[in-house]
C-alpha cells in the first residue's frame, strides 16, 4: 500500500512526519491531582506508561504544586492526557453529589513557552476562539509569566473528550510555532539552595 518513493524517509506526507514527532508537554498540577495520577504505589502512572507508550515524569518536592511531564509521540502523548484527563474525572468527580446531574469539568494547565502563546492566541484572539468554539472546552492562557520563568500557564477546563480535543488543536499549534530564544522552565516552589546553583551554573 504504501508509496515507494516515500520510503526513504525523505519527502513523506506531512501526517508520517508528525507521527515520528517527538512532543513534550508541561502540566502543572496540584497535590490531590497528582496522588490521583500516581495511584496507590505508583500503579496508576505506571498503567498509563504502559498503555500509552509515553514517557511520564512527576516533579520531586513537597510544594503543592508539581510539573508533570509527558515525552513521546504525539499519538502516544494525547493517549496519556486523555487517560489523565478520565482518571481526574473518575476521582475528583467521585465525591460530590452535584456530579450526578452532569458531570465535573476536568482543568488541566498546561506549562507553555511564553513565546509560544502568541501564535495560540492568535492575532485579535482569533485562534484561541476557534478552539473553544470548535471543541467546547473552555481555554485561558494566563497574562503573567510563571515565576522565575519565560513559561505561561494555559488553562483547559471542560469534560475529557472536548479537553483531549482542545489538546490536539493546541499542540498542533505549538508544533507549527517553536519557541523563540532560550525556554526558562518553570519550577514550582524552588527552594533557595536551588536558585543559587542555577546562578553558579549561568556564571560559570
Amino acid at each position: 500500500m504504501a508509496s515507494p518513493d516515500g520510503a526513504s524517509g525523505v519527502g513523506g506526507s506531512p501526517e508520517e512526519t508528525e507521527l515520528s514527532i517527538t512532543l513534550t508537554l508541561r502540566m502543572l498540577m496540584h497535590g490531590k491531582e497528582i496522588g490521583s495520577i500516581i495511584g496507590k504505589k505508583g500503579e496508576t502512572v505506571k498503567r498509563i506508561r504502559e498503555q500509552s507508550s509515553a514517557r511520564i515524569t512527576i516533579s520531586e518536592g513537597s510544594c503543592p504544586e508539581r510539573i508533570t511531564t509527558i515525552t513521546g509521540s504525539t499519538d502516544a502523548v494525547f493517549r496519556a492526557v486523555s487517560m489523565i484527563a478520565f482518571k481526574l474525572e473518575e476521582d475528583l468527580g467521585a465525591g460530590g453529589d452535584a456530579v450526578s446531574a452532569g458531570r465535573a469539568p476536568v482543568t488541566l494547565r498546561l506549562v507553555i513557552p511564553a513565546s509560544q502563546c502568541g501564535s495560540l492566541i492568535g492575532k485579535a484572539g482569533a485562534k484561541i476562539r476557534e478552539i473553544r468554539e470548535s471543541t467546547g472546552a473552555q481555554v485561558q492562557v494566563a497574562g503573567d509569566l510563571l515565576p522565575n520563568s519565560t513559561e505561561r500557564a494555559v488553562t483547559v477546563s471542560g469534560v475529557p473528550d472536548t479537553i483531549i480535543q482542545c489538546v490536539r488543536q493546541i499542540c498542533a499549534v505549538i508544533l507549527e510555532s517553536p519557541p523563540k530564544g532560550a525556554t526558562i522552565p518553570y519550577h514550582p516552589g524552588l527552594s533557595l539552595g536551588t536558585v543559587l546553583l542555577s546562578a553558579n551554573q549561568v556564571r560559570g
